[in-house]
């Protein structure tokens, strides 16, 4: 298994999310986190020093096999980013209903969650994180 720079470690999520400086983030980033914990029935974990995983996968990627977590955001200060490990290719029909988003790779880039539909990206979570339990 090829050794991954981003491992889960047994730092705080609360504190973590506590910690998110701008305001209208920090509120995003923990409706965020309840939606999730909901959507996977998934405890959060931190995975490196700024990302909230929910689950644990073993994920094939170009360079091998690395523990990850089927999905899972971070609070980046342009923006929300929501890891869906391939769930967007397999749900893309979905995002054409979620509201004003970008999307690069496996992740999915949010504003604000207010501009979304909530219940959209709830399915999104629901699917991706159905589609990569292992």
């Amino acid at each position: 298994m090829a050794e991954n720079k981003t491992q889960r470690t047994t730092e705080s999520v609360a504190a973590f999310l506590a910690g998110v400086a701008d305001p209208q983030r920090q509120r995003d980033a923990k409706t965020l986190a309840a939606l999730m914990r909901k959507a996977t029935g998934e405890k959060p974990a931190m995975w490196g020093s700024s990302i909230v995983g929910y689950g644990q996968t073993t994920y094939q990627g170009r360079t091998g096999s690395v523990d990850w977590f089927p999905v899972g955001f971070s609070p980046r200060k342009a923006a929300l980013v929501v890891y869906l490990l391939g769930g967007l290719k397999r749900h893309a029909d979905l995002l054409a209903e979620l509201g004003p988003h970008k999307v690069g790779g496996g992740c999915l880039y949010l504003r604000r969650l207010e501009d979304i539909d909530t219940k959209v990206l709830t399915r999104l979570i629901k699917l991706s994180h159905q589609d990569n339990r292992r």
